[in-house]
């Protein structure tokens, strides 16, 4: 069993939660209420910059060139394409830039965000790796498992599952998971063990992300 495959398992159940949301199923199927995808577009598009940083964060601490250059090409992607997505979905759901700056951070965005910039910020790959590792695993999880009965009649759904699917994606996640088991076999005990705590408490901010969606904040 690898790294990465150790590290799923101790999520257990709430890896399951994670990858088999409704939020997954209605967005593929085009009934998602857009007031609930709205309120998770706006949280989620907050993300992107300090995503951004841990990206490049493990580009810049990544042992080789050869461990950099697809970091550096899924970046491009990041700032390019997803953002534009962001863009594109807030404007169609009707989200001002006044509208916007009015919606305060919610709690599980600001946990996400402090998380990932403080791995960025430890200089530690495998915790870098660890939490990024969940953010593109779980979201590959479930945007392969819808897609094959994505709608696609409205791009705000169906192009937020095309990120999460298909060849290259899936280059990405093998890719990244590449990198964190290669750095497992590195570390001794209390160095897995903090990864594993990393990538847990990261899983937990996916469950709460999903679940803020449906809440009344």
């Amino acid at each position: 069993m690898t790294f990465t495959e150790e590290l799923r398992d101790a999520a257990g159940d709430r890896w399951e939660r994670v990858i088999s949301h409704k939020f997954a199923d209605e967005l593929a199927d085009g009934s998602i209420d857009r007031e609930i995808l709205k309120k998770y577009l706006i949280q989620d598009h907050r993300f992107l910059d300090s995503f951004v940083v841990l990206l490049a964060s493990v580009v810049s601490h990544a042992r080789c060139l050869a461990d950099r250059i697809p970091g550096c090409q899924f970046l491009a992607l990041i700032t390019g394409k997803e953002n534009t997505y962001f863009e594109r979905s807030l404007e169609k759901l009707g989200v001002t830039t006044e509208i916007n700056d009015a919606v305060p951070d919610a709690p599980p965005t600001t946990q996400f965000c402090k998380l990932m910039r403080d791995v960025a910020a430890s200089g530690n790959l495998g915790e870098m790796l660890a939490v990024i590792v969940v953010c593109e695993w779980s979201y590959l999880s479930w945007g392969e498992r819808v897609l094959s009965k994505t709608n696609r009649d409205d791009f705000v759904t169906f192009e937020w599952v095309d990120l999460h699917s298909g060849d290259y994606f899936t280059g990405v996640v093998e890719y990244l998971r590449g990198l964190l088991d290669k750095e497992g076999k590195l570390l001794d005990d209390k160095g897995r063990n903090d990864c594993q705590a990393r990538f847990l408490e990261a899983v937990q901010c996916e469950e709460d992300f999903f679940d803020f969606a449906y809440s009344q904040f």
